[in-house]
């Protein structure tokens, strides 16, 4: 099984939000070492959603790659925040992913705790500096957090 974790903003969009979409485009990441790792995602990949920028971040949930190597059109939208004057039809610069809402964590697992159990070498969200809002989990740490979201469903 192949992870990533993909951050947002709880106020921009939430975990709740992506429950009632149900399925979204990822769009408007503007960093090329965050829209590299979106192009290397495929479809049936897990994404550990993450809400950033909150009083106490952590991962929320769990959703999945539908559909990779999605042309960001945020990028052409004059009147997007995300728009970029140097993109053009025929050479796109920001790519994307189409995800589909997974599950809702019981209880969040906190940024504090992630860096209780993983060290920097092991994952990179707790990288001191790190502010990348898509990067990869190791298969051996996604599984370890699943497999402690689901002793967090059963106390």
């Amino acid at each position: 099984m192949v992870y990533w974790l993909i951050k947002s903003e709880e106020k921009t969009y939430s975990i709740d939000q992506m429950q009632s979409d149900t399925t979204c485009i990822w769009d408007g990441v503007r960093n090329y070492m965050a829209r590299n790792f979106l192009r290397k995602m495929q479809v049936n990949d897990l994404c550990f959603f993450y809400h950033s920028n909150t009083k106490i971040p952590g991962i929320v949930g769990l959703v999945r790659v539908i559909e990779s190597d999605i042309v960001d059109p945020t990028q052409f939208d004059e009147n997007s925040p995300y728009y970029d004057p140097k993109a053009t039809a025929n050479h796109p610069r920001w790519y994307t992913v189409r995800v589909e809402f997974i599950d809702k964590f019981p209880q969040m697992i906190s940024l504090g705790d992630l860096k209780q159990q993983f060290d920097p070498d092991d994952l990179l969200l707790v990288r001191r500096g790190n502010r990348l809002s898509v990067m990869p989990i190791r298969a051996d740490i996604g599984d370890r957090i699943l497999q402690w979201k689901i002793s967090l469903s059963v106390s």
